[in-house]
C-alpha cells in the first residue's frame, strides 16, 4: 500500500452581527480540502497531525485593499492544530475523521470606540466524511461525504460582546459535506502527476440565527514524482487553489460584510521516507480576492503536516 495523508492549503479553484465588528473573511475552509497526497491508493490507514496559521491584518473591500478605518476588525491571528486519520477497509470505501482545535487573538473597536484585544482557544467543528474510489482500479477518481459537526465554541460572545458569530471558532451549524477529487499523469513516465479536488459546504441546521454562507473549495496543481535522495522522495507541488462563499445570513449574521472570492498560489513540498512517515508544507499567497463590504484577510496561509501510515 502507498497510501499519504497530509492536509495542504487548498481551496477554490474556481472564480463571512451583532456589535461593532464586521465579518473576517476567516476562509478557513481553505485549509479542509485534500490535496492529492490525501487521496487513498490500497487497504490500510494513515494518521497525522497538522498545524496551520494565519494573520488576517489587513482591510479589503472588493477587489483592493481598503482603509483601515472603514472596518472596527484590525487582526485575527489564528494558529489551527489538527489530528486526523482515514481508513481504507478495501480499495473502495473508507472513513476519514479531523478534529481541530483553534487559538485565536483578535483586536477589534470596543463600544467606547477604544481597542480591545480578545482570545480565545477552544475546540473547533469535527469533520467526518466517508470516501468512496472505486470508480477505477488504480483508485484515481473518487468522492467524498460527509458531515461538519458544530462542536466548536460558537458563544463566546456571551461573555464578551464584541466576538460575534463570523469571528467565533465554531459555527454552530451542522453542514452536509460533498466532494470529488481525480488523479492522472501528465507524462507517461509517470514523472508529473497532475490532480483536481473540490468540495461543497452546505449548512443545513444552524444555531441561534446564523446561517453561514455556503462556500465552494478547490484545488488543482501538479507536482514532480521521480526525485529522490537515498530512500527519501521529495516531491515538489504547485497548486492553484481558491474559494466561493456566499454571504451569511440570519438576524446574527451581518450579509454586507461577508462572502468573497479568492485565488491563491500555492507552492509546497511533500518528502516521503521509507518508514512510512511523510512531511508535507506549503504556502498560500492570493493573487486575486473579491470581498464583499469590509473583510480582514491575510497575506499568506501556511501550513504543514505529518503523517504516517499503518
Amino acid at each position: 500500500m502507498r497510501k499519504r495523508i497530509l492536509l495542504s492549503s487548498a481551496v477554490a479553484f474556481f472564480g463571512f452581527i451583532p456589535g461593532l465588528a464586521l465579518a473576517c473573511a476567516c476562509g478557513c475552509g481553505v485549509f479542509d480540502v485534500q490535496t492529492s497526497s490525501m487521496f487513498p491508493t490500497g487497504e490500510g490507514g494513515t494518521v497525522w497531525a497538522e498545524y496551520d496559521f494565519m494573520n488576517q491584518n489587513k482591510n479589503w473591500s472588493g477587489t483592493s485593499g481598503a482603509p483601515a478605518a472603514n472596518n472596527p476588525d484590525k487582526r485575527i491571528e489564528t494558529n489551527f492544530f489538527t489530528v486526523g486519520g482515514q481508513y481504507m477497509f478495501n480499495r473502495s470505501w473508507g472513513v476519514t475523521a479531523e478534529v481541530p482545535y483553534w487559538d485565536r487573538d483578535f483586536s477589534t473597536t470596543d463600544s467606547a470606540g477604544g481597542m480591545t484585544s480578545l482570545h480565545n482557544s477552544a475546540l473547533g467543528d469535527v469533520r467526518i466524511k466517508g470516501v468512496y474510489s472505486g470508480f477505477s482500479p488504480d483508485m484515481s477518481t473518487g468522492i467524498i461525504f460527509g458531515l461538519k459537526l458544530p462542536t466548536g465554541d460558537y458563544s463566546h460572545e456571551n461573555a464578551d460582546a464584541d466576538w460575534d458569530r463570523d469571528t467565533e471558532i465554531g459555527t454552530g451549524s451542522t453542514d452536509v459535506l460533498l466532494g470529488a477529487y481525480h488523479l492522472g499523469k501528465l507524462t507517461q513516465n509517470n514523472s508529473f502527476i497532475w490532480f483536481v479536488n473540490g468540495e461543497v459546504d452546505q449548512p443545513v441546521l444552524i444555531t441561534a440565527g446564523y446561517r453561514p454562507g455556503s462556500e465552494f473549495d478547490a484545488v488543482t496543481g501538479v507536482y514532480y514524482n521521480q526525485w529522490k535522495i537515498g530512500g527519501y522522495k521529495i516531491a515538489p507541488i504547485g497548486q492553484v487553489v481558491g474559494s466561493i462563499r456566499l454571504s451569511d445570513r440570519g438576524p446574527a449574521a451581518n450579509p454586507d460584510n461577508s462572502g468573497y472570492k479568492r485565488l491563491l498560489l500555492s507552492p509546497g513540498i511533500e518528502v516521503d521516507t521509507p518508514s512510512g512517515w511523510h512531511l508535507f508544507a506549503d504556502v498560500s499567497v492570493p493573487v486575486y480576492q473579491q470581498m464583499i463590504g469590509n473583510q480582514l484577510v491575510a497575506s499568506e496561509l501556511f501550513k504543514v503536516s505529518v503523517s504516517h501510515d499503518f
